[in-house]
Formats: structure tokens, sequence, C-alpha cells
């Protein structure tokens, strides 16, 4: 925070030239004695860095300024704040790191700065309150200022704008951090005049008048924009005539309706109005309150408290001063302060972190996903090309030679090693990428759907970028863990089953050359047996292999579904690693920050 240092021509500050002209003036008008006393007493300086000679508080003297001379520097107690508060914090200083990735500067800046400022009052006293004064011109709130004080600080007239810049007066020690934090140089720094009856009863508490929030001079707006944002609490001074203003209700009033425990809104001036009409006129900035959506403190309500009063007249100046004085002494408006500094930062990123619908991957779009990978790589396909494998050797195992014969003359162009088909070809190329990119759109919109714009977002990239090089991936796990080279596992009942048939068509052999001895004479006439023995080989033959392709479906089937449930978690373990995974991080990621941000405003509902 720096110090301004930019002089408007209508500042009203002591300057050293000023205070030797007022010094003389009074001295060529007063007796020699006290001509020679008051040398004496203004023959004091304060520390190195002004360089600049006082006048010490006196009879007379307008401006007190702060006494900075003071031997033993006062004891700061720093700010302490409310578990709840210290909770929601630390929430959304986490919620700030989480996002920092995903969200832009701009829109985190809020949150930044509400923290930055919290840390910077932390550090500062406790036993302050720091209560700016803010109006629009001609409203009097340095005229409320000097009466609060009790003597004149701020230049007040006819000519607009008095006060070109803040000027601050606090009621004890130890102030000094929170008023240069405002950036207000040590010369606009102020002491009220003394009650002399004890302790006053705003002790602890730090007045800023400020300037006109409505003046036409630029950098006087900025003081007040700057400062309002710094202050634990505001009284907001408006007149008779302008307290509807619409600049004042649209630009502070309603932005600040969050701060309502920590603004005092007082119709000043109320000496102008006759009769009754002051009641009316505080009934009527009551509305308008409301409808700026300002709680008002009424009926023991926490609130903005509403009063009115006389500056010029001193009438309802005692309540201000008694409301004041109370809420200085409970100490707690820099914790009201900051905790709605909180809630405008977080009502501002609920856009960005809130949802309304359940987020995340849902079981059956995990497994839809893996299904479409699993028919990009053809798993289906390749069992089935399996159990066609399996029960293809199991014919070849257990049929008869002349079907065997037969069949290989009939298959002898199809692949005999139950190799997946080649997928080189363009267009089964293109159709797998085509089918690989559509799956990775739909789990990616499925994770992203309710998720608010970035997050959504941020899921989508992650989505893409585990894309590239997917379907060339899968490629190469389909070549590696799809149906193994080479003949199907044989089950342990083949060896018979071939050892019978082998038996079958041996029986077919020996009824044959006994039929054909007995034909050429060498062996003597008996058609039974040998018709018998051929019967039995050329029935048993088909028989047992259509025993042994019924008894293959089985084996067959399982051999199938497993070498489709091979590549189909191969696939899906590729589109996990590349895919889901890095989906389900970005989806975890935003999980902790909606929890940090339900810290955020849930600790202070």
């Amino acid at each position: 925070m720096t110090a301004v240092t930019d002089q408007d021509p209508t500042e009203h500050t002591d300057r050293p030239d000023d205070a030797h002209k007022r010094g003389g003036a009074a001295d060529r008008s007063a007796p020699d004695g006290e001509r020679a006393t008051r040398t004496d007493s203004t023959e004091t300086w304060d520390d190195g860095l002004i360089a600049r000679r006082v006048a010490e508080t006196a009879e007379g003297d307008r401006f007190p300024m702060t006494d900075n001379r003071s031997a033993v520097p006062p004891t700061v107690t720093p700010l302490v704040y409310e578990e709840s508060l210290r909770s929601r914090l630390e929430a959304l200083r986490e919620l700030v790191g989480l996002s920092r990735t995903r969200l832009d500067s701009r829109t985190l800046s809020g949150a930044g700065r509400v923290l930055d400022e919290a840390s910077a009052r932390r550090r500062l006293s406790g036993q302050h309150t720091v209560v700016a004064i803010a109006g629009a011109t001609g409203s009097g709130k340095s005229q409320l200022f000097n009466a609060l004080a009790g003597v004149t600080i701020s230049e007040t007239g006819v000519r607009r704008p008095t006060t070109a810049a803040p000027i601050a007066c606090s009621w004890s020690d130890g102030a000094a951090g929170l008023i240069e934090r405002l950036g207000i140089p040590p010369r606009l720094r102020r002491r009220p005049l003394p009650t002399g009856d004890g302790e006053s009863p705003l002790r602890g508490l730090v007045l800023i008048d400020l300037p006109d929030h409505d003046s036409a001079a630029v950098q006087h707006r900025r003081h007040v924009d700057r400062i309002l944002a710094l202050v634990d609490a505001v009284i907001w001074v408006v007149d008779p005539e302008k307290y509807a203003d619409a600049v004042l209700h649209e630009r502070y009033l309603r932005p600040m309706a969050a701060h309502a425990e920590v603004m005092f809104v007082v119709l000043n001036q109320i000496d102008r109005l006759p009769g009754e009409a002051a009641e009316q006129v505080l009934d009527d900035l009551r509305r308008l309150l409301d409808e700026d959506g300002i709680a008002l403190g009424e009926y023991g309500e926490p609130g903005t408290t509403v009063l009115a009063l006389s500056a010029l007249t001193g009438d309802g100046l005692g309540e201000l001063r008694e409301a004041l004085g109370q809420f200085v002494s409970e100490r707690g408006a820099p914790n009201r302060r900051i905790s709605a500094d909180v809630d405008i930062a977080a009502a501002r990123l609920w856009p960005v972190y809130a949802t309304q619908r359940r987020t995340g991957l849902s079981e059956q779009a995990r497994e839809e996903f893996s299904d479409r990978l699993a028919d990009a790589v053809g798993a289906t396909a390749a069992g089935e090309a399996a159990e066609r494998a399996w029960l293809r050797n199991a014919n070849r195992a257990c049929g008869t030679p002349w079907l065997r014969l037969w069949r290989w003359h009939q298959d002898r162009g199809e692949p005999t090693t139950g190799r997946l088909p080649s997928r080189t070809q363009a267009d089964e190329e293109a159709t797998a990428r085509q089918r690989v990119e559509q799956a990775v759109r739909t789990v990616a919109d499925r994770a992203s759907a309710g998720l608010p714009a970035p997050w959504a977002q941020a899921v989508r990239e992650a989505a893409v970028r585990g894309s590239q090089g997917l379907p060339e991936a899968l490629d190469e796990l389909t070549a590696r863990a799809g149906v193994p080279s080479g003949r199907p596992p044989r089950p342990g009942w083949w060896p018979v089953a071939v050892l019978t048939q082998a038996g079958m068509t041996i029986l077919q052999f020996l009824g044959g050359l006994w039929l054909l001895g007995q034909i050429i004479g060498v062996m003597a006439p008996n058609l039974g047996v040998p018709v018998l023995l051929m019967v039995i080989g050329i029935v048993g033959g088909p028989l047992i292999e259509w025993s042994c392709r019924m008894a293959a479906r089985g084996p067959a089937r399982r051999y199938g579904l497993e070498a489709e449930r091979r590549l189909r978690e191969a696939a899906a373990g590729c589109g996990r690693a590349r895919v889901l995974d890095p989906v389900a991080a970005e989806l975890l990621r935003y999980r902790e920050v909606r929890e940090q941000y339900g810290r955020v405003i849930g600790a202070g509902r």
C-alpha cells in the first residue's frame, strides 16, 4: 500500500510555513511574557523523518497532531480471528492453490486479494477498529468527523470538495500500522480533544474522514474506493436531499450489502427538516436500504445501524457516539469485515465451482467406454474366430480320413492357425480410428456433464490428450493379446477319440480286405463278418466325428470367450491408463476444490 503524496490545491493541512505565520501573528498580538512562553512551548520537533515544527496541543490549536514522541512504543496486540473464520480462510487458501492451474488469474484475483488483506490485517492491532466516514458532497461528513473528535480536524466550508485527502484520527496509541496500511501520511494523522474525565468511550477507534465519493476529482474517488476496501467498518453519511442518490446505492451500498453488520447509515442535517419530516425521510431511507439487500439491525438483529442526527446542533450525536463506542468495544468488526469479504469472494466464485448435478464417471459409462474400445479392436470377432479355430482343429483330429481329405481340399485357402484377420486395410483402420475417437468423445462428454465450464474444459482436454496415439496402442495390444498362434490346446479325450476313429478306419480296411480275399478265392466265403466289420467302420467313423463335434462345442466356446476376454481387458486397460485415469484425476481435483468451496461457504452459514 503506497502513501498518498499528491496534494490537491483544496487540501487543508498544516505546513511549516503556515504554522509559523499563524504563530507569528499570535505572538505579535500577545504580551511579551506570553510571547516568550509560546516560543518555548513550540520549540519542539517530531521525528527526523518529518523534520518540521509542530505545535503543542493548546487552546486555539485546530489540528491536534498524533503524538509519536513517546519514549516507549505502545505494545500492539495482533488481531486474532475466530476459529470459524480461520477455517474459512484456510479453505479459501487451499481452494485458490488447487485452482491456479485450472482458472485464470482474473477469476481468482478477488479471492487472492481477500487472503492478502486478511493476512495483512491479522498482523496489525486487534485492539483498534478502523472506521471510515464516507459521504457525498455536502452531506456534512467532515462536520460529523469533527463533532465526534470534539475539535475541528477536517476542514468544512462552502467550497467543494473540501476534503481532498483522507485524514485519520486515533483515540488511542498503537494504531500507526493500521493507518500506514491505509496510506495516510503522518502529516494527516490527528488525535481527538481529550475529554478530561478518564478513558474515552471511543478508545480503540481509528476514524477516517474520506473525500467525497461523488467528487469530480478522480483522485478523490480513488482514495475512497481504495480505503473502503481496507477499513473494518464504514459510516455512510447522507443528507435529506441526496439520500436516494443512485450513485451511492448502486456503486457502494448495494455491492456492500454483505457488510451490513459493519456499516452505519447516518441521516445528517435533520435540523433542516420540519416536524415529522425527519422520521418520514428516515423510513424512506430504511426502505431503500432494504431494497439494496442490506439487513437492518433492528429489534436486536445483526445488521446496519440507521440513525438520524444533526452534526451542526448535536441532536442525536450522543446516540451515534454510544452505538459507536459499543461497536468498538466489542472488537469484532475486523472479523465480521473479513468474513463478509470471504462471502463476497465465494459468491463471485460460485459459477466456477458449484453445480446442482451429480458429477463424475458412473460405472455404466466406464463399461460402455470399454465396450466401445473392444468393438474397435474387434474383440467379439476375435473370440468367434478363436472358437471356429478350436472346432476346426477338433474336426481335423476326430473326423474320418475321407471327410478330412475332402474338407482339407475345401478349406485349404482358409487360415488354419486361428490367427486374427489382418487389419491393415485402409478402410478397416479408418473405421477403427473413428470408433476410438467416438468412444473418447462420448466418455468425455459424460464425465464433464454438469461441471462448471473451466472444469468441464479441463476434463475434455485430459481425454483428448489421452486419446492421442490410442488407436496405435490398441493395435499393438491386439497383436500381443489376440488369439495365440499355432493350434489351440487339445482336451484330454482327444487322443482316445483319434485312436477310436483310427480303429473305425482299420475295421473298414479289414472288412474290405476280407471281402477282396473271398472274391479272389484266397479266403473261405463268409460275407457276414467282413460286411459287419465294414458297416461298423463306415457308421462308427461319422458317429465318432459327430460325438466329438458335440463334445467340442463347450471347450471351443470357452476358448473363444477367453480370447475375447483377454482382448477386451487389454483394450480396457489401455483406455483406462490413457483416458479414464486422467479424466478421473481431473474429477478428483474438482471434488477436492468443491469440498474446499463447501467449507468456504458452509462454515459461515
